[in-house]
């Protein structure tokens, strides 16, 4: 039996990329995940994820990573289709399985209500036998989805990454809550266009401000 995993990475931060990762798995090779230490990314250290996410590559049968900027999140949120940020996701989570075409997928819900979620996703799946099994926290207690969480948490580092080398300083976590992703934003908001998601309130307010001092 074919089973799939999938969880996101970086769903909350103002600043970068957010990803939604599927691993797709013969049943039978889950326990070589578990030897190999395979847990929820958050438990792991940045060391240990590098070297489990070299190693979940070799033993899935098909990753598939979507990666949605914060202009295509934007364009969710505050554009014609008017989605929020759980239905963006589940459309994402939809065309993965569609893709992969597992016989089960296990989902970590981003939604409080997992019974609307998981028909939400059915409703968009083109095999509407596909075994779905929506959890909270499924990336803690469904190595699948563990697996999952590795490789989008490893994506999302490596964008942080790539943006820190192009602003040449710290965003910190990238997170509205976090001080020097703050401090970036009041000084950075309208330098780098391409690297905010200009649909959070912390964007929205910062940028209003700056606008109405300009008067």
């Amino acid at each position: 039996m074919l089973t799939l995993g999938i969880d996101e990475a970086a769903k909350g931060p103002c600043i970068g990329n957010m990803y939604i990762v599927g691993t797709l798995f013969n049943e039978k090779d889950l326990d070589k995940l578990k030897e190999m230490g395979v847990k929820d990314s958050k438990l792991l250290t940045h060391k240990d994820r590098i070297e489990l996410g070299k190693k979940i590559k070799k033993i899935a049968e098909k990753i598939l990573v979507i990666e949605a900027t914060p202009k295509e999140i934007d364009e969710a949120i505050d554009g014609d289709n008017n989605l929020n940020l759980n239905w963006f996701e589940a459309h994402h989570i939809a065309d993965i399985i569609n893709k992969l075409k597992p016989d089960r997928a296990v989902i970590d819900c981003p939604s409080t209500n997992l019974e609307v979620f998981k028909n939400y996703v059915k409703n968009l799946l083109e095999n509407k036998n596909v075994e779905l099994i929506v959890k909270h926290k499924a990336d803690r207690d469904f190595i699948e989805c563990a697996s999952s969480s590795i490789i989008a948490k490893n994506k999302r580092e490596e964008n942080v990454l790539q943006i820190e080398k192009k602003v040449k300083e710290s965003i910190g976590s990238g997170y509205p809550s976090n001080p020097v992703c703050q401090e970036f934003l009041k000084n950075n908001y309208n330098k780098y266009p391409d690297i905010f998601r200009k649909s959070w309130k912390t964007y929205k307010k910062v940028a209003g401000q700056k606008n109405l001092t300009d008067f």
